[in-house]
């Protein structure tokens, strides 16, 4: 097996982490709301996805928003407008509970009972490398039926763990050269 690259970019190749490319197409798959926080709109939607039920405010507190009722009450009411910190405070909580809530769901449809999900892997940017330098790395696609531990970790905000569970569970799966996909212009899949 090959080792995990570790001067990546070096001589001018683009992309990003396999994990990453991931985690940011389970982001687009969650639906997040689209308008920002920074916007009445936008925050007021947030307020009231966290606020809807007893669960939904438990599940908040425990990501992070640790405001009164009292002053969820005023910002539900527009009587008063959270700082920016707080601005923050909720972003991040509405994309923790999310998250949480969305993952069964997620889960489900990428593994398809067993089926899986087909996945794109398309190779690093290396127009900025030197000829000489350059290898042939061609797109590739792999079917992944168990999603479980990418999932897991993506819902928790597990970096590392995502990291470990793609690598290991999804990419060493392309063969002896599985290294050449530890960086990538972009990861595509489904649900």
């Amino acid at each position: 097996m090959p080792e995990r690259n570790k001067e990546f970019g070096k001589f001018g190749a683009q992309g990003i982490k396999g994990f990453e490319a991931v985690a940011r197409q389970l982001d687009r798959l969650a639906d997040f709301i689209a308008t920002p926080v920074t916007q009445r709109r936008g925050l007021m939607a947030r307020l009231h996805y966290l606020t809807r039920t007893g669960h939904a405010r438990q599940a908040a507190r425990e990501a992070g928003l640790t405001v009164t009722d009292r002053t969820l009450k005023a910002w539900l009411e527009g009587k008063r407008s959270p700082s920016r910190k707080n601005l923050e405070r909720i972003e991040a909580a509405y994309r923790t509970v999310r998250r949480a809530n969305v993952a069964r769901y997620l889960l489900a449809r990428l593994n398809r009972q067993g089926r899986g999900t087909r996945v794109e892997f398309h190779p690093l940017n290396q127009s900025q490398v030197p000829r000489p330098r350059q290898r042939v790395i061609d797109y590739r696609s792999l079917n992944v039926r168990n999603w479980d531990r990418i999932v897991r970790a993506w819902a928790a905000g597990d970096a590392r763990a995502l990291d470990e569970a793609w690598i290991y569970d999804v990419v060493v799966d392309l063969g002896s050269q599985w290294g050449e996909y530890e960086y990538v212009s972009s990861i595509g899949f489904a649900a």
